[in-house]
């Protein structure tokens, strides 16, 4: 019994230690096994590294997407996915990064797919970086080398694909939205006219400012100096976007640079760049033929900023207009700031008023010039306008009062018409033409009474004789067959026709009779030739007048 219970007790002690040892031994392959999962798993996690491998696989873009939309994975690796598919160049000519193709989604259809909450955070997260990537400075060519691509084109149109997508729905905190309109006006005032024209931006410039509205182009005015690019497209986006602050602005900036033109510092600033121009060309101008160069130089420099303040408009680019159309010599200059006046005087404003009354009137201005401004004239109220266009009539040159009483009879109803035939009874001097066109224009009147009824009483031979014959351009332009027995009575009215003053150009007396080949002019010296030879063939082309042939149709 003792030696077996020998053997036992050696026995159990020998299987402790056999137990001991495998604990021990399993403890370590159990360790072993947790490294060896460990290690693994560290292996297989995605890193930045994958991320930016992917931007340039073929099948780089469904793993971003995956990444970005799973929630197996870390937020910000899920952020750095979305951010490499920012930086993704175009493929096939197409932004698959941001926009995707028919069968692979985008960052945008991806953030759709993801839950409000979590594409908060994500998007969040991605804010800052765009920020800090729009304020980059672009990246600078080497010796003999073109500049590198723009890295900050490709954020400025992730923020803004972000902020417009979905009619705004991916980005969902008002201080983010805020922050990303902030750093595309940043981006955008930031070497304009450069970035205006990169072709390889997803979204445009001015397609970026129109979605800022206002506060996008609030920067633009002190942008407008002389010698700057794209003046007239910054003009544009001011005029259309800006609000009363920015026009205001802008008009004040253009003024600098319209009087910074035309001073002598301009001319001699570009002669040398004209200089070289010739030289380049083999051109070898005599004195007087260069400075006809710098002439023309600077009126189409001028006549550009012009175009561009009739789009701003606003009181500091009107009354430049209206000073420069009084004061400056040359007349195309000054028929050019007129132009640019349409539409921008205030009628409110009684300097406006008078300044384009006084050039309009003006003894020495030209007739393109006044021509011009009596149409500018003809923007303005009636009733502001009316007297100093009467006082038109009286001027020498035909011409002069046959475009100030085109106006007033545009301006005018049926019931002002006799006080416009008062004052045109007084006219000494008159062309052919005169009668014809004013009749013309009181068939167009509006008013409680029809042209007809209050032309026929116009037509007795108790009327002034420049009534009467614009009473008979009324038949001329709108009367018929039927209406012949109308004018009857002037057939043989024997009053004489006003004369042309002397010197007039282009007033005559004169109508065809006959037709063809056998047609010859009529001298028409008397009211009764004038409805004879004039107005009687006209009337007898026609079945009808003007307005039943309207009616008819």
């Amino acid at each position: 019994r003792a030696p077996r219970m020998a053997r036992y007790a050696k026995t159990k002690r020998f299987s402790a230690k056999l137990g001991a040892s495998w604990a021990r031994t399993l403890q370590l392959v159990t360790l072993g096994a947790a490294i060896g999962i460990g290690a693994a798993s560290q292996g297989c996690r995605t890193s930045n590294d994958d991320i930016d491998r992917w931007t340039t696989t073929a099948q780089g873009p469904r793993k971003l997407v995956a990444v970005l939309t799973h929630d197996k994975y870390p937020l910000e690796i899920r952020v750095e996915a979305a951010m490499g598919m920012v930086r993704m160049k175009a493929r096939g000519g197409r932004r698959i990064g941001i926009n995707g193709q028919d069968d692979q989604p985008g960052l945008l259809s991806a953030l759709e797919s993801i839950p409000p909450a979590v594409r908060e955070k994500i998007v969040s997260r991605m804010v800052p970086r765009l920020e800090a990537e729009m304020k980059k400075e672009p990246p600078k060519a080497q010796a003999g080398q073109a500049a590198p691509a723009d890295p900050s084109f490709d954020h400025k149109d992730a923020a803004y694909a972000l902020l417009t997508h979905n009619e705004g729905t991916l980005v969902q905190g008002e201080e983010i939205k805020q922050r990303l309109r902030v750093a595309l006006i940043d981006w955008s005032m930031t070497n304009f006219a450069d970035r205006l024209e990169e072709s390889s931006q997803l979204y445009g410039v001015e397609q970026v400012l129109r979605f800022l509205g206002a506060d996008g182009v609030a920067r633009l005015p002190p942008q407008l100096v002389p010698g700057a690019k794209k003046l007239d497209r910054m003009a544009d986006l001011i005029a259309e976007l800006g609000d009363a602050k920015t026009k205001a602005a802008g008009s004040q900036q253009l003024v600098a640079i319209a009087k910074d033109i035309s001073s002598d510092h301009w001319v001699q600033q570009k002669s040398p760049l004209v200089d070289a121009a010739n030289k380049a060309s083999k051109l070898n101008p005599n004195p007087e033929q260069f400075k006809a160069q710098l002439d023309q130089y600077q009126e189409e420099e001028l006549l550009r900023v012009f175009a561009s303040m009739k789009k701003v408009g606003q009181p500091p680019a009107v009354e430049y207009l209206l000073d420069f159309a009084k004061s400056d010599k040359n007349e195309k200059r000054r028929a050019a700031a007129l132009a640019a006046l349409e539409g921008n005087l205030d009628k409110h404003d009684a300097k406006h008023v008078t300044s384009i009354l006084d050039i309009a009137s003006g003894a020495d201005t030209p007739l393109t010039v006044r021509d011009i401004a009596l149409r500018r004239v003809g923007e303005l109220p009636r009733k502001q306008v009316v007297e100093r266009l009467y006082g038109l009539f009286s001027n020498d040159n035909w011409k002069i009062r046959w475009v100030a009483a085109e106006l007033v009879l545009k301006m005018s109803d049926t019931s002002q018409l006799d006080e416009f035939m008062g004052k045109l009874a007084s006219v000494r001097h008159m062309a052919l033409t005169e009668p014809l066109r004013y009749g013309a224009l009181i068939g167009e009147m509006k008013g409680k009474d029809k042209p007809e009824s209050s032309v026929r009483r116009l037509l007795g031979r108790d009327q002034a004789v420049p009534v009467r014959l614009s009473a008979l351009g009324f038949y001329y332009e709108w009367g018929g067959k039927p209406d012949l027995s109308k004018i009857e009575g002037l057939m043989s009215d024997r009053a004489k026709v006003p004369s042309c003053s002397e010197g007039a150009e282009d007033c005559e007396w004169q109508c065809g009779v006959g037709e063809g080949k056998s047609q010859e002019l009529k001298e028409i010296k008397t009211v009764g030739d004038f409805a004879q030879y004039c107005v009687k063939p006209a009337m007898e082309k026609r079945a009808v007048g003007k307005k039943d042939e309207t009616k008819g149709k």
